[in-house]
């Protein structure tokens, strides 16, 4: 099936959603009848982006807020304080049902619901959370005992519901909300009580045994055992072999968790065509719906393409009672994992795309945290590492990352005879179609047309033309 398409022209003067200029906004766009995954791998490999299947390009040096197309590395992504955090903060509440009190560390949704597209077929539930009652609640209960013993004299500074651990032991929903109190000043350690690293050398102990027991005998430490669901408070692991994503992101539960917390995977309308190649993933490729279901009830969809090279997130859209669980930087790891789980069948899939990085809109910078990640030049279309381009964007709202001056874009129309179109049923190159034409504009608009999508493109993609 090839790609049709209807160029649309360009589009200037209106709204932008990020600084609310009443008419700053200024892009191209194209609606998109049908189109196949590489086409559309290469089209966000020039700064393009679907809305459903309005498929448009920021004017990058016209536009108020310059739109910036950036993907993470996620086989070489390590989560961050702030990741983690949110991590075990998702595993209390299903575990527990504890509510973290404070500042909410979520990501904003986009400013419109122009990129959710509609979902009917299910797909996968390979990345369900496996539970293991008994190494959880051990955990747990070792964690709640060094707090109340270095708290004991000071315990107005936690407050916390009395049947909690009732709850917890017969399999009951607790919802104990802890609230601590800022710490008083001047209070040292307490040479009565036993030593901070007690509790962490149990758990250090309690790893190397588990450890023992998945090696086989006479195995060495450069093995791997067959891997095991992790308990919540495992020791820190050292710098130089830190804890991967899947460890901290699957860690286990118990049966009797006070929530359930599933995945589905549903495809969705959007002018992608879905293909299931025999070298490609499971699921094949596509635009996909994962619901995020907590008790039987939704409360969130992410919007993704699955494209040759990467995982797209389209959108994200989650019911707002359930803001305090950060369900913006939650699904944004989960399909980091899910990236990597894909990349193990499909290797040259190993690419996390998050849309647009806008640096001069503060709640849009959050995309800049996933590290590594790599910014498109918007004049070259070669992918620069975020840290290069910062220092430029501090300066100057547009910026061209591409620090060599003779550099030009590689893949611009060089030939746009053979662009091809779609007149009449019939295609024909372009070369042939213009002798047909009359209207001087009509060549203006399909030099501006070749020139954004770039030669190869131009070669795949047909061109409607009434």
């Amino acid at each position: 099936m090839a790609s049709v398409v209807e160029y649309k022209g360009r589009k200037a003067g209106y709204r932008c959603g990020y600084c609310d200029s009443a008419e700053g906004k200024v892009s191209c766009g194209m609606w998109a009848h049908s189109m196949t995954v590489q086409d559309y791998q290469d089209l966000i490999d020039r700064g393009w982006r679907r809305s459903g299947k309005y498929v448009y390009k920021p004017v990058m040096n016209q536009t108020c807020c310059p739109q910036y197309t950036i993907r993470c590395r996620s086989l070489q992504f390590q989560p961050s304080k702030s990741h983690k955090k949110v991590l075990k903060k998702m595993l209390k509440f299903l575990a527990k049902g504890e509510i973290s009190k404070g500042n909410c560390e979520d990501e904003p949704m986009e400013p419109t619901m122009e990129d959710a597209v509609a979902g009917d077929v299910a797909l996968i539930n390979k990345l369900d959370i496996q539970c293991d009652l008994q190494k959880l609640k051990e955990s747990l209960e070792c964690e709640e005992k060094k707090g109340r013993s270095s708290k004991k004299a000071e315990s107005h500074e936690l407050i916390q519901s009395q049947d909690t651990e009732e709850k917890l032991g017969s399999g009951g929903p607790s919802h104990s909300i802890e609230v601590h109190a800022v710490p008083k000043p001047g209070k040292g350690a307490d040479l009565s009580k036993p030593p901070c690293r007690k509790a962490k050398e149990i758990r250090k102990e309690r790893k190397r045994l588990k450890l023992a027991q998945q090696s086989p005998a006479g195995g060495f430490e450069g093995v791997q055992a067959p891997r095991e669901p992790l308990s919540l408070f495992l020791p820190k692991a050292k710098s130089s072999q830190p804890k991967s994503l899947e460890d901290l992101m699957f860690e286990s539960l118990p049966e009797n968790a006070s929530h359930k917390l599933e995945f589905t995977r549903f495809l969705c309308s959007s002018p992608l065509e879905a293909e299931n190649p025999p070298n490609g993933p499971d699921c094949g490729y596509g635009s996909f719906h994962q619901q995020y279901w907590l008790d039987g009830k939704i409360i969130a969809v992410g919007v993704i393409d699955i494209l040759p090279y990467c995982v797209s997130s389209v959108y994200l859209y989650y019911d707002p009672d359930y803001s305090f669980l950060s369900l913006g930087v939650y699904s944004a790891l989960r399909e980091i994992a899910f990236t990597r789980q894909l990349h193990e069948k499909t290797p040259q899939l190993s690419y996390y795309y998050m849309g647009f990085y806008i640096h001069s809109c503060p709640k849009m910078k959050y995309k800049g945290h996933y590290r590594p990640s790599d910014l498109l030049c918007p004049e070259t279309y070669v992918w620069v590492p975020i840290e290069q381009c910062l220092p430029s964007l501090e300066n100057s709202k547009y910026c061209r990352f591409n620090q060599d001056p003779e550099a030009v874009d590689e893949g611009r129309s060089k030939e746009p005879d053979r662009l091809q179109v779609f007149h009449k049923k019939a295609i024909m190159p372009y070369g042939v179609y213009k002798k047909q034409q009359k209207d001087p504009s009509e060549e203006a608009a399909v030099l501006q047309y070749a020139r954004l999508v770039g030669q190869a493109c131009s070669e795949r993609l047909l061109l409607f033309r009434s």
